[in-house]
């Protein structure tokens, strides 16, 4: 029953820290790596393993940002694009560690269908989340921006049956953690006995 209760404490707690509350601080890349470790035990249909990570660190966050910004910049129609969301977007890593942008590469059996890919990419962030939350790293997993723009999955090289999950941007924030809001569990569960 103990264990039941630290993973209550660990996904109760857990919340997501936009990149602008991040302070800067760096995160060893050793605990970067741990995180991916536990990603790679989400549950998977066939052991296919659809989750893939492309991880930016060090000057590639700021690299990533900016042509995150640019891709935005090229694809927007001039009457929809908004400079401040370009600057936002091409400042986003200014005080996060590392972003790793998440995708779910297309097995070759065709028995398992698409969905169950994603999800089983999806259960594998989950794992990154729940893990950073114990390590005391802020994490935002973002689909903002172009994340989901074919120009996204061509410049991160991507064939085209793949799936952009999101992108995860990490680091410490000084913040304190703010209590969670969920409406109760029970009105969304239909029990039939």
């Amino acid at each position: 029953m103990v264990e039941f209760e630290v993973l209550q404490q660990i996904i109760v707690n857990r919340r997501s820290a936009k990149p602008a509350t991040m302070n800067g601080k760096k995160i060893e890349d050793a605990a970067i790596h741990r995180l991916l470790q536990l990603a790679n035990w989400a549950p998977t249909h066939g052991v296919t393993e659809p989750w893939r990570f492309i991880v930016y660190s060090g000057d590639a966050v700021q690299e990533f940002c900016y042509n995150h910004a640019e891709i935005y910049k090229r694809e927007t129609p001039a009457d929809k694009f908004n400079s401040i969301k370009y600057e936002k977007q091409k400042h986003t890593g200014d005080m996060v560690s590392h972003i790793i942008a998440v995708y779910m590469k297309r097995g070759a059996n065709p028995n398992i269908p698409a969905l169950e890919e994603i999800c089983a990419t999806a259960a594998a962030v989950e794992n990154i989340l729940l893990g950073a939350e114990t390590l005391g790293i802020a994490v935002l997993w973002s689909t903002g921006g172009v994340v989901h723009n074919d120009a996204m999955k061509e410049f991160l090289d991507l064939n085209e049956e793949d799936i952009m999950i999101g992108l995860l941007y990490m680091g410490y924030t000084d913040e304190v953690t703010r209590d969670g809001r969920r409406t109760p569990a029970e009105d969304k569960i239909t029990w039939k006995k």
